[in-house]
């Protein structure tokens, strides 16, 4: 998902994390899902199991679908996976430039915790209790 992470480059002043992570090692922890539009990947969510809380390490959407809900249905997803897992929290973190994607998180219900710096990335990191 390369593509859904160009157009942060320049809001970033970097590449965005999700672009030089290792989908590789998610794929074999059965940790990514994906959306599938006839053969092609719409969208994706990485799914990380951790003691208390499932983490949404990632969620992107082809531009080329962007505006089509997507990703709020991939943060659905998430939510129910969570459930599913007995979790009683989801949490996520996006870059600090990322307004617009902070803005959707908090819409659909996730508060923010707390922000840090990670591997040279201002992180803001979120929860939601399900």
């Amino acid at each position: 998902m390369q593509r859904a992470y160009a157009p942060w480059v320049a809001v970033v002043g970097k590449r965005p994390a999700p672009m030089d992570d290792d989908y590789a090692h998610h794929i074999a922890a059965g940790e990514v899902f994906v959306l599938d539009d006839a053969g092609a990947i719409a969208a994706l969510a990485v799914l990380i199991a951790a003691p208390d809380h499932l983490l949404l390490d990632n969620v992107a959407v082809d531009p080329a679908r962007h505006g089509g809900g997507l990703g709020r249905r991939m943060i659905a997803f998430a939510e129910q996976a969570a459930r599913q897992r007995g979790y009683g929290e989801l949490r996520l973190f996006t870059n600090e430039r990322m307004v617009s994607n902070i803005g959707l998180y908090e819409r659909l219900g996730f508060v923010e915790t707390h922000r840090d710096t990670v591997a040279g990335h201002r992180r803001v990191f979120m929860t939601k209790p399900l």
